[in-house]
């Protein structure tokens, strides 16, 4: 095997392993979650695939003939990636969300495919090596072509392909380069496994292409999908991986179905006398439930929506008549740094409801994000923030305690109920710098169906006193939610 071939060869097998890793972190996240844990889990497993299949790849090359060994590994990588979504696919509803399940389904799915490339280094090193002369600059050269070629998959993958091709593609076409090199490795390869390997892959495609999933488009970030409501024809909810995040009437921008959408009208209400337009930014776009809303009760608003995810954004303009709503301004990108790029004090209303799986992403939950809310809020303005949480209610407390830190006046909307053991939910955080009207908040919110559900400024902050002020330092979100 000449050097160029098998710098080539080495490239190739550590760009498809991080090819592999990187969409695995995609392809898991609508059966349990997008988190810190699921990530630490495709990271982990991707790890411990290079850590055995390089051992591996290492013995067998000694004891049988280097390139049979690449080029098998090769063969048996690509068959692998065609089977890693068909089988996350097949597995997920099977094995549900949490970190547990999280660890089993990325091992299912692509701990073969992994172990498998990561045989191939060894091996075609193995094969280059002739004798102790020259040998440490043979695997000094192999060691970075590897390295190289993870870099490649991990920078094509994340910057270039996701957004230009769907999932099944980039995993199709990761499949097939790795099995062409299987047979330009394996060039005394016998007939009948080259029939049996190309039948398999045959197979294996089809798979690939025909089991279905739960998306109607693969996104950037997200499994994202539009589904109706069967007692509600004009009605659509967005689904985003496992998350219901949008309920939609196109007939009736004033239906708000989701309790969070209806506690975050009431507090606007509360707040600004009625019908007068106000200027909002949004925080997640979501299925822009509120840029409607807010069109329909209070004509003249502008609202700014800040999403990372064009793709969710294309899936409401097809879907969710989102370009029909008024002086809508919609901004692609991460919603801290484009928020830095607007004006001091030029929003009424900023409404927090950006998602990653169920917890607010860190970096807009911490002390420094939320004087960036201040920064762009004029005097007297609103900041109203969605955050969900569970028993023992660790990231609600936190929150609060981080944004009860900034500003005069807080309250929370939450249900008694939802505070009982076993309970949560999604709660409202609302905050000014100046006081609210919690009196007017709770008796919207009692006419409504939930009373008793609005702590005042003391109750807020006695909620958020044993919480953890959350920083860039120290923002551990996922863990708190756990």
């Amino acid at each position: 095997m000449n050097a160029r071939f098998a710098r080539i060869v080495v490239l190739v097998s550590g760009a498809a392993i991080l090819v592999v890793e990187t969409l695995a972190v995609r392809l898991v996240a609508p059966y349990v979650g997008l988190t810190l844990e699921s990530t630490t889990a495709v990271i982990g497993v991707a790890l411990a695939g290079i850590a055995v299949g390089a051992a591996l790849g290492g013995r067998w090359a000694d004891v049988l003939p280097p390139r049979r060994v690449a080029a098998g590994a090769l063969a048996v990588g690509g068959l692998g990636v065609l089977a890693v979504r068909p089988l996350v696919r097949l597995l997920g509803p099977v094995l549900g969300p949490g970190p547990v399940a999280a660890i089993l389904l990325v091992a299912a799915s692509t701990l073969v495919s992994v172990t498998a490339l990561a045989m191939v280094t060894p091996a075609v090193t193995r094969a280059r090596i002739t004798g102790l002369d020259g040998s440490g600059s043979v695997i000094g050269e192999l060691s970075a072509a590897g390295t190289i070629g993870s870099l490649a998959g991990t920078f094509l993958t994340g910057f270039v392909l996701v957004t230009f091709l769907p999932v099944t593609a980039i995993l199709l076409v990761t499949a097939v380069a790795c099995l062409l090199l299987a047979l330009a490795v394996g060039i005394d390869v016998r007939r009948r496994d080259a029939a049996r390997t190309a039948g398999v892959a045959v197979v294996l495609g089809v798979a690939l292409v025909g089991v279905q999933g739960p998306c109607d488009a693969d996104t950037v970030y997200y499994c994202a999908r539009i589904d109706g409501d069967p007692e509600l024809a004009t009605a659509k909810v967005l689904v985003l991986d496992d998350l219901r995040h949008s309920y939609v009437d196109l007939a009736d921008p004033t239906h708000l179905e989701f309790a969070y959408i209806q506690r975050f009208a009431d507090a606007v209400d509360a707040t600004f006398p009625a019908g007068r337009p106000l200027r909002a930014v949004h925080v997640g776009g979501g299925g822009f439930t509120m840029p409607r809303w807010l069109a329909a009760t209070r004509p003249g608003s502008t609202s700014t929506v800040l999403e990372v995810d064009a793709g969710v954004v294309d899936l409401g303009r097809r879907e969710l008549a989102v370009d029909t709503i008024p002086d809508l301004d919609v901004r692609i990108g991460d919603a801290r740094t484009t928020l830095a790029t607007l004006p001091d004090g030029s929003a009424d209303l900023l409404i927090g409801d950006a998602f990653g799986a169920r917890s607010v992403p860190w970096h807009l939950a911490t002390t420094e994000f939320v004087d960036e809310v201040r920064r762009v809020l004029r005097p007297g303005g609103l900041y109203v923030l969605n955050i969900i949480d569970r028993d023992p209610l660790a990231l609600l407390r936190a929150e609060t305690a981080t944004v009860s830190e900034r500003f005069v006046g807080v309250a929370l909307m939450f249900r008694p109920d939802q505070f009982a053991p076993g309970g949560g939910g999604n709660a409202v955080l609302v905050a000014s710098d100046e006081p609210l009207d919690v009196a007017g908040l709770a008796e919207r919110a009692a006419a409504r169906g939930e009373p008793g559900s609005v702590l005042d400024d003391a109750a807020t902050r006695a909620v958020a006193r044993d919480g953890l002020i959350l920083t860039d330092d120290r923002a551990p979100v996922d863990q708190l939610q756990t």
